[in-house]
């Protein structure tokens, strides 16, 4: 298999554990310069494939490569070339945050010295000099992700294989860590991160994997899921003189609609388009009667909208075959 320049290429990979099949059957490429989200259910395949991917797990079929290397024939070539996150820090919980920096450079045979400035440099980048001197076992969840990607870039991979990285940051951190990752696409690195919370991949993503039943889900098939029906979230300006109901009703009105075809969610007003023309249509005649909208957006993006889809379909129609 050529890799074509791809960072990473998976071509009919395949996975189980005795009857239990994690990974049934994964193809997908990941290019360098990009952010690739890796989207799908618990239980769909996302660690089993990760794992694969950073050589500490042998597919049972089908063909890998990172950076033109073969995990499985040069597993230390391949790691050499990638940084791999897990979903927990797991190593030398006694150490410091700049020990365990620093071991994990010597490991990749870096000089102490070297070491030292890479794990100073890094702890920098993720916000963790305050806490450089305490043990890893006393951070928090969000202070040991922090680390972990760190440790991930100590050796400065080209390929970074990133599980659940934002679980347990707060707001800002989520924030810096959007920015850090669009940084290494930007400087050529294939970045693919695996996360349940679709709305952090939404901001930082340039392409999307779905796998569902440990299946990668055809590109046409997603593609249609993004164009079907989907809802709108409205909010009208906040009147003490009238109630939701009333919004509701003017809203259903405006839009030519029954007030059932319009739901409520706390504040906001919930309304199904066909597409993106019928919505821009939807709010000029919202406008147009009057009624002061002051939020006007789909309820939820992108990547949630196709992913409800598809898991929609699957409940329906059975797994892809």
């Amino acid at each position: 298999m050529d890799a074509g320049g791809a960072g990473i290429e998976a071509v009919q990979v395949k996975r189980a554990f005795g009857a239990v099949t994690a990974v049934a059957d994964v193809t997908f490429t990941a290019e360098p310069g990009r952010v690739t989200g890796l989207v799908g259910p618990n239980g769909s395949g996302k660690t089993t494939l990760l794992l694969m991917l950073a050589s500490l797990l042998r597919p049972d079929a089908g063909e890998i490569r990172i950076g033109g290397v073969d995990p499985v024939a040069d597993p230390a070539g391949a790691r050499r070339l990638l940084g791999w996150m897990p979903d927990s820090l797991g190593a030398w919980p006694t150490l410091t945050a700049r020990e365990v920096l620093v071991a994990t450079a010597q490991l990749y045979d870096l000089s102490r010295a070297e070491a030292r400035a890479r794990a100073d440099r890094l702890l920098e980048l993720v916000d963790l000099v305050p806490l450089a001197g305490s043990a890893a076992r006393v951070l928090s969840r969000g202070q040991k992700q922090r680390l972990a990607l760190a440790r991930a870039l100590v050796h400065e991979p080209r390929v970074l294989l990133l599980d659940e990285p934002a679980s347990g940051l707060d707001p800002q951190a989520r924030i810096d860590l959007r920015v850090l990752l669009r940084r290494l696409a930007d400087d050529g690195r294939t970045v693919l991160i695996s996360s349940h919370v679709l709305s952090e991949l939404e901001e930082v993503v340039d392409d999307a994997v779905f796998l569902l039943d440990g299946r990668t889900v055809d590109r046409d098939r997603v593609a249609a899921a993004t164009t079907r029906v989907r809802v709108w979230r409205v909010r009208v300006a906040a009147d003490a003189s009238r109630g939701t109901a009333f919004d509701r009703e003017a809203v259903a009105a405006a839009l030519g609609r029954a007030p059932d075809d319009v739901g409520v969610d706390r504040r906001d007003l919930l309304v199904p388009f066909a597409d993106e023309g019928a919505a821009v249509a939807g709010l000029r005649a919202l406008v147009g009667a009057g009624i002061p909208v002051v939020e006007y957006a789909p309820a939820v993006g992108d990547l949630e909208h196709a992913f409800l889809d598809l898991r929609g379909n699957a409940a329906t129609e059975g797994s892809p075959e």
